[in-house]
């Protein structure tokens, strides 16, 4: 929170993804927007590579609207729009939604209409049209002026159309350098790229999951999550050492972050400096950043913004 970006745009494919953020024991979910949405002083935008859902994005505006989203978003005037059709197709499609178990929000079918060029744009959707900008332009304005700009990816790297477990994955890539296409920034425009990493991964609908662990082991765990946008349970697995050496070398990871380290130490709850950490949580801290190859920096040890340990300054 207390870097404070005056941007904060979010890359990615669209509502197909959906976010958890637990500000004072209330839970926002969000699946439009940037995550960062409680930094009240951040512009918040959506970039052109990203699906809008209208009645997804107005929803957010209305839920949201304790933080006076409204009053602060933008909307690239060349997204791809979802329609009504494509969430239909998509959960009617025995093969999109039955096999490979999609989140049936439309996204395959609207990134399919955009590539055979007859999908709306944001700019056609006339209720839209007070929160058009031209997300580029802001960025690397906002670059330019030396201005700190966050910029958020959504799916997991294992879900990337061309880097994941292939084809059971989402309709475009998720790296890095796709993010950073999204918003219209170049990557000589990137000063740090942080990987983000649960201490147990998650998958929700079909496909390989090489580390997963049994249902039951899960719940003896404590480790039961359902999937923001679909409501399915989400399958739970160990740490894959491998699948994130590889992630961080694909996306160039400069730092990582790693979340729920609170579910792999319970006595790690709540604690904000490193040197505080029990002898289990720190070991596995080391073990990550010796086999992935790079420190992290950022810790996540509970739900709240607060419970985390912020590192980048001693790596």
């Amino acid at each position: 929170m207390h870097d404070e970006p005056e941007i904060i745009a979010r890359g990615g494919v669209g509502t197909n993804a959906g976010h958890s953020v637990v500000i004072n024991g209330k839970k926002y979910a969000v699946r439009q927007l940037p995550t960062g949405f409680m930094q009240r002083k951040a512009r918040l935008l959506v970039g052109a590579g990203v699906l809008v859902d209208p009645e997804v994005f107005f929803y957010e505006l209305e839920h949201l609207k304790d933080f006076d989203v409204a009053g602060r978003v933008g909307i690239d005037y060349r997204c791809a729009i979802i329609e009504p059709r494509h969430k239909e197709l998509d959960r009617s499609n025995g093969y999109l939604h039955g096999k490979i178990g999609t989140t049936g929000s439309g996204c395959g079918p609207a990134n399919a209409d955009r590539a055979l060029r007859k999908a709306k744009q944001a700019k056609d959707i006339k209720e839209l049209e007070p929160y058009l900008t031209d997300v580029a332009a802001e960025v690397n304005d906002a670059l330019d002026e030396g201005a700190l700009v966050l910029v958020e990816g959504t799916q997991g790297f294992g879900l990337s159309l061309y880097f994941g477990t292939y084809p059971y994955v989402t309709s475009k890539d998720t790296s890095a350098s796709a993010i950073a296409s999204d918003v219209g920034i170049g990557p000589t425009r990137v000063d740090d790229v942080i990987v983000v990493f649960k201490s147990f991964p998650t998958r929700v609908g079909a496909g390989p999951f090489p580390t997963e662990m049994p249902m039951e082991e899960a719940d003896r765990l404590g480790l039961v999550e359902y999937g923001t946008v679909t409501g399915r349970r989400r399958r739970v697995g160990w740490f894959d050492f491998e699948m994130a050496r590889y992630s961080a070398r694909v996306n160039g990871a400069t730092m990582l972050a790693l979340t729920m380290l609170d579910k792999y130490d319970k006595e790690a709850y709540g604690i904000t400096d490193y040197d505080k950490l029990p002898k289990k949580a720190k070991e596995f801290v080391e073990e990550i950043e010796e086999r992935v190859g790079v420190p992290v920096a950022l810790i996540k040890t509970g739900p709240e913004l607060e419970h985390i340990i912020d590192r980048r300054d001693t790596i």
